[in-house]
């Protein structure tokens, strides 16, 4: 049985100034972040943005450069709309980093698709999952929280932790950030679920699950896994058909799974049993093969990953999976860099984790693409059409049309997730609470009366 969902992706990026020259970086991060978006201000009178793609650009808390997908039903729309925010940001930081070039500043602005900076302060990576409402939400979220423990160690994006001049490699960069399994809450608990009820959605129908304890992917492979797998058990736990499992302390296994990178350390569990990360996953993807669901070739690509990277882990033998999962990829570049003498606490281990996360011109991500060291699934042409193109078949699509012509004629307007309208008299916000809607008369009547009548022209 197959069930249509809605869900995005938000990810921040670190941000950073590097001096081209000598001595300290010319730029702070906050300066470095506005200049970075000093574009979007200009055209949006904002550093928040939504874009013609459906998608939304903005500046998070601690001047963190954010981007939203949009609404996508399917996994190619989502892979791609998550790609052309990367290749927006980098264009972005490509033009800063001239105008710095021409005002005589020695700076280079990068971008990194990751989680943790050199500081200790963490960003996300965030899911967002469309959810049918039901009184059983808490339960529905409960039955997931071991799942979201435990499977860093198969799209964890893998961490170089450095402390007290001692170096280790862990899955998860995001792990040691967490601190709650469930919260409204979303900087000062940091859990692993949020659940502040904000559906952007019809309310009466829909809530949306927010999980903001995943690590951000540079992996094409890893991200598609992650949000295909977990689509396919939400769908389990919204019928109550997955495994009852109870982490006694999911804080401590979060974390202790995350620091064992051989998987052996066990999990407590509330029936008295101790389970390791790769038990755990497998009886979700037992559930998952004993349910009536129906598969695109997406999903049992990512299925099959995902076994993969269980037995990558279980065997301690990760070459079946070194092109696709990224705490897999950026491993064997450290077993590399081993083998030339460099250890992990190395300045050449950091700069390499950093330059595998590089979106802008300093990084290796493409380049590893390119020689087949890191698998993709999109195109360019799939990349260039998700920049400026809504997907056509969501509500994305009605926010694209609007946008779209709303800029061409000039159109004052305001948008949000949810509202679309025209800032006159005349007009009355527009409001979309059907996520799987793709056409809407309301939009269809207004869309007609944006282009200009030949009276309204201002040579008539």
């Amino acid at each position: 049985m197959s069930q249509r969902r809605i869900y995005g992706i938000e990810t921040e990026y670190g941000i950073t100034c590097a001096n081209t020259g000598v001595g300290e970086p010319p730029l702070g991060a906050e300066e470095a972040a506005h200049e970075l978006f000093r574009p979007v201000q200009a055209s949006s009178r904002s550093t928040n943005a939504f874009l013609t793609n459906g998608g939304r650009l903005y500046l998070d808390v601690g001047a963190h450069p954010e981007y939203a997908t949009a609404e996508c039903d399917n996994l190619p729309d989502l892979l791609a709309q998550d790609r052309a925010g990367s290749m927006m940001m980098a264009d972005l930081a490509a033009q800063a980093n001239k105008r710095l070039r021409q005002r005589g500043i020695s700076g280079a602005i990068h971008l990194f698709r990751n989680n943790a900076d050199s500081r200790g302060n963490s960003y996300g990576c965030h899911e967002n999952y469309l959810v049918r409402r039901t009184p059983r939400f808490r339960q529905m979220v409960d039955s997931l929280i071991p799942y979201f423990v435990t499977r860093q160690v198969v799209v964890g994006s893998g961490y170089l932790k450095l402390k007290r001049r001692r170096a280790s490699y862990g899955f998860s960069q995001r792990a040691d950030q967490t601190w709650d399994a469930i919260s409204s809450a979303t900087t000062r608990s940091r859990p692993i679920v949020n659940t502040r009820d904000e559906p952007h959605a019809d309310a009466d129908k829909y809530r949306r699950l927010h999980v903001i304890v995943g690590d951000t992917n540079v992996s094409e492979a890893a991200t598609l896994a992650k949000v295909a797998v977990t689509e396919l058990l939400l769908t389990l736990a919204e019928r109550g058909e997955l495994p009852r499992f109870c982490l006694i302390d999911p804080m401590r296994a979060i974390r202790e799974v995350c620091q064992d990178i051989s998987g052996t350390v066990r999990c407590d569990l509330d029936d008295g049993r101790a389970l390791t990360a790769v038990d755990i996953q497998r009886h979700y993807l037992d559930a998952i093969a004993g349910a009536d669901l129906e598969f695109t070739d997406l999903h049992r690509y990512s299925l099959d990953l995902w076994e993969r990277g269980l037995n990558a882990v279980a065997s301690q033998d990760s070459s079946a999976v070194d092109t696709e999962l990224d705490w897999a990829v950026k491993k064997k570049l450290l077993d590399s860099l081993s083998a030339r003498g460099f250890g992990l606490d190395s300045f050449e281990a950091s700069r390499l984790m950093l330059a595998y996360h590089d979106v802008t011109s300093g990084g290796i991500w493409q380049r590893m693409e390119q020689r087949g060291m890191l698998r993709r699934f999109t195109t360019d042409a799939d990349v260039d059409a998700a920049r400026t193109t809504a997907p056509t078949t969501t509500r994305a699509h009605l926010r694209g049309q609007f946008l779209t012509l709303a800029a061409k004629y000039r159109r004052d307007h305001t948008v949000d997730w949810t509202h679309i309208r025209l800032n006159d008299a005349n007009h009355q916000a527009i409001r979309l609470d059907d996520p799987f809607s793709a056409s809407d008369d309301r939009v269809a009547a207004l869309l007609a009366e944006i282009p200009p009548t030949e009276s309204e022209l201002p040579w008539a």
